[in-house]
């Protein structure tokens, strides 16, 4: 039986079992593990097995099978298209292996796959796709697995394109890049920027990324769009809208998450009234990473029960700020000003005059996940002069509060 199995490989092929009889024979382990699949293909699964994990007869009385509770009777297998044979009962187990063999059913065996008829893949899937390996030669789980997985990562993250060559609905995808390391964009994100056929990124988007991409992928600098007689959030509306009414796949790659100071919900307006389809893609926002990323916490027990981010390009003191900074200077939590370096001694200022210490600490972190990225430190009463001697400049996100100080502690 081995040799036959070297000589002759397994044929692959997917079975389609909605709606058909599948016999499931012991409610053990491997049942768990399998019956999910089988479940979502819609077969119609009997289970046969005196008894059944927690989880397998959470299924039962869900509806999902149906469970006989008793062991194998020759007969079960009548009217079968498929059985998966897996009890502790190797007797069992070849009686019912043998009337599968003689009903012509194809039969999985636990215990024993070179007395089956049928071997089960290693399988994942992604977006749409199902990866099933099977190892020429007879199973060979741990190997199948580690291919299976190989590939189905490849697919998610992007390294592994696949393009569609079926008609796409035109469409527009406002990904968030993350704070600025290539490797901390979404998995999804970064799939469907391998699969765009247009991607119009922001200067603070993960810039490596776009180095990755195949060659005919048209890439747009949002900050190089002319503008003409629209503003520049307008331009970069009708760029998103023109080429996914070309029939492109469209990926608007923006830096942090698209909803976080991003103007993404305009951008998501924008293609609704014009009827564009528009998926988002949340991303890790620079409020919480680059400070993670340079050793401070945003909350910390004892110390921080809350973090409030704000945005400081417009100062405290213009008609046009929506921030409430006397309420902010009162908070006894984590303060993240974004977009704020050119405006943190105005900042300072007003939050030492409505209360806050001007000892409190600070830190800005520039440039913050990538290779470029430093740390100044300072409080409240030094941090405009401390920013200029040390040249900090945007992008960098500022932190204050006494988290800033828990890792030297």
């Amino acid at each position: 039986m081995a040799e036959s199995h070297a000589e002759h490989p397994a044929y692959p092929v997917g079975l389609r079992l909605s709606g058909r009889r599948v016999v499931v024979i012991g409610g053990g382990q491997v049942a768990q593990r399998r019956l999910p699949a089988l479940i979502a293909a819609g077969a119609d699964i009997v289970l046969v097995s005196p008894s059944a994990t927690p989880s397998v007869e959470a299924m039962a009385d869900a509806g999902e099978i149906r469970w006989v509770k008793r062991a194998y009777a020759d007969g079960d297998l009548a009217d079968t298209w498929y059985a998966l044979i897996a009890t502790s009962d190797t007797d069992a187990n070849a009686a019912a292996s043998a009337e599968a063999e003689r009903t012509r059913t194809w039969c999985v065996r636990s215990d024993d796959a070179t007395a089956a008829t049928a071997w089960t893949p290693a399988t994942g899937r992604s977006e749409g796709v199902t990866v099933a390996v099977l190892t020429a030669g007879g199973p060979d789980p741990r190997r199948t697995a580690a291919v299976r997985d190989a590939i189905v990562e490849g697919l998610r993250d992007g390294t592994l394109v696949a393009p569609h060559h079926r008609t796409r609905t035109p469409g527009v995808s406002l990904v968030g890049g993350g704070p600025g390391d290539p490797d901390l964009i979404t998995v999804r994100g970064r799939r469907l920027l391998a699969e765009a056929d247009v991607v119009i990124a922001d200067r603070l988007g993960p810039r490596d990324l776009l180095d990755e991409l195949p060659p005919h992928v048209h890439v747009i600098d949002a900050a190089k769009i002319p503008y003409g007689r629209y503003m520049a959030q307008e331009a970069i509306n009708n760029a998103l809208i023109e080429h996914a009414k070309a029939g492109k796949a469209v990926v608007r790659l923006k830096g942090g998450d698209p909803y976080v100071f991003g103007r993404g919900m305009e951008e998501a307006q924008a293609l609704a009234e014009a009827g564009i389809p528009c998926t988002v893609v949340p991303g890790i926002s620079s409020s919480i990473s680059v400070p993670g990323a340079a050793g401070i916490p945003v909350t910390h027990r004892g110390i921080a029960h809350e973090f409030t981010v704000v945005s400081g390009h417009v100062a405290p003191d213009d008609e046009r700020s929506l921030v409430d900074w006397q309420a902010l200077a009162k908070l006894r939590g984590t303060l993240v000003v974004l977009m704020g370096v050119d405006k943190i001694g105005a900042i300072a200022q007003t939050l030492i005059a409505h209360g806050k210490s001007p000892e409190t600490p600070v830190a800005l972190v520039q440039e913050g996940t990538t290779a470029a990225q430093r740390r100044v430190d300072a409080t409240l009463a030094t941090v405009a002069e401390t920013a200029r001697a040390a040249d900090v400049r945007p992008p960098a996100v500022i932190v204050i509060g006494d988290v800033v100080t828990v890792r030297a502690r």
